[in-house]
């Protein structure tokens, strides 16, 4: 299995950025498909953002289509998420996964999680 370790959240202004970083041991994180979810205080995990094993191909939630954008180093094991024009209402926990689907979107699908790191948006 792989172990993923989250980190960079903070606290950021709105319209600002910030990248957070996922990195991987273990199993080999080339054999996986990985994503970012977010969890906001009493609210359900949401999917963010996908990508395939290759890197090859990548898929976004609509709220963060254009604003988001998330890559992986296999040769650092390493996933990331940038984020840009940031808004209030993307403060959650963020949580990096990991899934042998070719690329999926229901948390349902990813067996293997990190433990989060949190972002806060201020207006």
């Amino acid at each position: 299995q792989v172990q993923l370790v989250e980190s960079g959240g903070g606290l950021v202004q709105a319209g600002g950025s910030l990248r957070v970083s996922c990195a991987a041991s273990g199993r080999t994180f080339s054999g996986y498909a990985m994503a970012w979810f977010r969890q906001a205080p009493g609210k359900e995990r949401e999917f963010v953002a996908a990508i395939t094993r290759s890197g090859s191909s990548t898929s976004y939630a609509d709220s963060v289509k254009g604003r988001f954008i998330i890559s992986r180093d296999n040769a650092k094991n390493t996933l990331s998420l940038q984020m840009n024009s940031l808004k209030p209402e993307d403060t959650a926990v963020y949580y990096c996964a990991a899934s042998t689907y070719y690329i999926a979107t229901n948390p349902g699908q990813y067996p293997y999680w990190g433990q989060g790191t949190q972002v806060s948006v201020s207006s």
